[in-house]
């Protein structure tokens, strides 16, 4: 079986640069004694975030979370022009890791914003180099991700009548493909548009290279994090040209069952993948694929000339034929050149029996080496220390059952830890001791703890474990059953984690939930912490549910009346209020009487004499007092007047008028 692995695979450039900036930054600011954040995930890759955090790099999901003199690191998938002038205000330092290709995109689209350009960004909405890229155009441009939705474009575009060629740009990490159908769809509409092709070069690199391997082996296997746009259109390419495709993000989750009968394997990675996950998914292959090889006769033989040339080591186990029972020894012959020697003190005999009542010439027999050389020649061997070897078999029934067994750590050692089974001396390597990255093992030392059995040779007295497996299924195990538990429209209490500009995620019992921000309040927000913060307890309502792309959305404004059905009760025709004005139009403004709850004062409601322009008499966030004209709730509006209330004002406090 051959293992090939893509040309072009794992961290790109911009990652690259991204990661070194981090951990410079960690590396400077220990002197200077200042706190350093990223915002959000650096790259999608759980290791790599782990690492910064033990190097002293914290993380925050939004600038308003850091403080004055705080340096933040900007994520290689760049942000919003508005996070820089929020940082400039707050006087925090940044460090802009922003990828220099998604900083090239930044400056066409503000570029376009500025001259009224049209823009057409192409790519997933829910993408933080999307959501970035918009933010550099006040969140004007039009996101498109399907041909689906392209043709919608074109036929809204149609009946608006506009005719100025669009700025099409891409996220970086789309297949060609996708940009290929979104412009069939624009040429065929006979849409005239300004192109450029952001795709990053290496992004194309990669996606060609993996489409190159695809079509040529058995299988594929790309390692990439779930989070990751581009690990996951590798997975999609993949299976367009290989019918067997795995996606894992480490060698934890490697399986190669579905392989056996596949020569040639291929192997790809995501641009957020570190070498070193790389290289050992490619060593975890190459250990199974061994193992998995059919035996071949002369391999057989020549391993038994082998073994007869070369003398068993102490703690071995070996098989032999017993030459000659005497009265306080057994000579076997265990087919190498020396004899080996069974002392009666070495075999377990009931009160009264004798070696001759236990042993007869031509047994086969199954004993232990305790020494190579007893000084004379022979190879002392014991069957007590064969109780060990039940231990031993254990193990490997646990191994075939996959049932985890309770073991202790003692001590590290290089690559790991040595655990104790009973009489059985395991080892735990570094990246089987935890579902997380870690870095030094000694604070893992003298605790109990549950753990796989990944392989067993009690030929050689080596047991392997992982209590990464264990930790990793438990907690696929509480997602399932929380999932199993939630339901569309149910009302659940969860806890505000973090903000993105597009809404809030709430942890809904171990399961992220997405609160749209057009969800939030009845009203109408720029951003989320202006009804929420950080660690807030709420009552949500499920709206959909998506447990094969893992995405739940959420609803508070829901749990709360919907403020048009209370307008009858709380708002009477010839009533006055006060509210705010939110917009102004050319024909009036409108007043939010509460969140949620809008009315118009048409222009000729507005002054005791004619109004040219709203603008002249009323600015956006002014107090204003009107009176209710009419409520129609079945077209869902509210006519005010503010005119109305001046004409019952006092006389005596209306101006004065001049004679000219």
């Amino acid at each position: 079986m051959e293992i090939i692995r893509a040309d072009h695979s794992g961290f790109c450039f911009g990652v690259q640069r991204a990661i070194n900036m981090a951990f410079e930054a960690a590396e400077r600011e220990k002197v200077n004694g200042r706190r350093v954040f990223t915002c959000g995930q650096l790259i999608h890759n759980q290791s790599v975030t782990n690492r910064l955090s033990e190097n002293g790099v914290g993380r925050i999901d939004s600038i308003g979370e850091a403080d004055r003199g705080d340096v933040v690191i900007v994520r290689s998938h760049g942000e919003p022009k508005s996070f820089y002038d929020e940082a400039d205000r707050m006087g925090v330092e940044l460090v802009d890791a922003t990828c220099v290709f998604v900083q090239k995109i930044h400056t066409l689209v503000h570029d376009a914003y500025l001259k009224g350009q049209e823009i057409i960004l192409i790519g997933s909405a829910d993408h933080p180099e999307v959501t970035a890229t918009n933010g550099w155009c006040e969140y004007q441009a039009v996101i498109l991700e399907t041909p689906d939705e392209a043709l919608e474009y074109v036929r809204m575009r149609n009946e608006s009548g506009r005719v100025d060629p669009p700025l099409i740009v891409c996220q970086t990490t789309i297949r060609q493909e996708l940009l290929d159908d979104i412009l069939r769809v624009f040429d065929s509409a006979g849409i005239i548009y300004e192109l450029k092709n952001t795709i990053c070069n290496a992004t194309r690199d990669r996606q060609d290279s993996c489409a190159a391997l695809a079509a040529k082996v058995d299988a594929m296997i790309v390692i990439g994090d779930r989070n990751s746009s581009n690990s996951r259109k590798l997975f999609e390419i993949s299976k367009k040209y290989c019918k067997i495709v795995t996606f894992l993000s480490d060698v934890s989750t490697l399986e190669l069952k579905d392989f056996k009968k596949c020569n040639k394997i291929g192997v790809t990675a995501g641009a957020s993948t570190p070498e070193w996950i790389i290289k050992e998914v490619i060593a975890g292959m190459s250990e199974n694929v061994t193992g998995n090889m059919e035996h071949n006769p002369m391999m057989d033989y020549m391993d038994d000339i082998e073994n007869s040339l070369r003398l068993p080591r102490p703690g071995e186990i070996v098989d032999g034929t017993v030459h000659q029972v005497m009265d306080n020894e057994v000579i076997v012959n265990i087919g190498c050149k020396k004899d080996g020697i069974l002392p009666k003190s070495e075999v377990s005999l009931e009160e009264g029996q004798t070696l001759a009542d236990v042993f007869k010439p031509g047994d086969a027999i199954e004993a232990k080496v305790v020494k190579s050389d007893d000084g004379e020649g022979g190879i002392m061997l014991s069957k007590k220390l064969l109780e060990i070897n039940a231990n031993y078999r254990e193990l490997k029934e646990f191994m075939e059952s996959r049932e985890p067994i309770t073991v202790k750590l003692t001590r590290a050692v290089n690559g790991g830890v040595i655990a104790e089974y009973k009489e059985v001396s395991g080892f735990v390597p570094m990246s089987q001791l935890s579902d997380k990255y870690v870095e030094n093992a000694d604070e893992f030392i003298g605790q109990t703890v549950d753990v796989r059995v990944l392989k067993v040779d009690d030929k050689r007295n080596k047991a392997v474990f992982s209590r990464k497996s264990v930790l990793v299924d438990d907690k696929k195990k509480q997602v399932q059953e929380i999932w199993a538990n939630l339901n569309v429209g149910d009302i659940v209490e969860g806890k505000v984690m973090r903000f993105t500009d597009y809404g809030a995620f709430v942890d809904i019992g171990g399961v992220d939930g997405l609160l749209h921000i057009s969800e939030i309040s009845w009203g109408k927000l720029k951003h989320p912490s202006e009804v929420l913060a950080i660690g807030d307890i709420i009552n949500v309502k499920i709206l959909s549910l998506n447990e094969e792309r893992g995405k739940i959305s959420l609803g508070l404004k829901q749990t709360q009346p919907e403020p048009w059905s209370l307008v009858g009760t709380k708002y009477q025709i010839g009533q006055e209020i006060k509210g705010k004005v939110v917009q102004i139009k050319e024909y009036g403004a409108f007043v939010e009487l509460e969140a949620g709850l809008d009315g118009l004062v048409h222009i000729s409601e507005i002054a005791n004499k004619r109004v040219e322009n709203v603008s002249d008499e009323l600015s956006l966030g002014q107090e204003i007092s009107a009176k209710i004209m009419d409520i129609d709730a079945e077209r869902k509006r509210i006519s005010l007047s503010i005119k109305e209330l001046l004409k019952e004002a006092p006389a005596a406090e209306a101006p004065a008028k001049t004679e000219e």
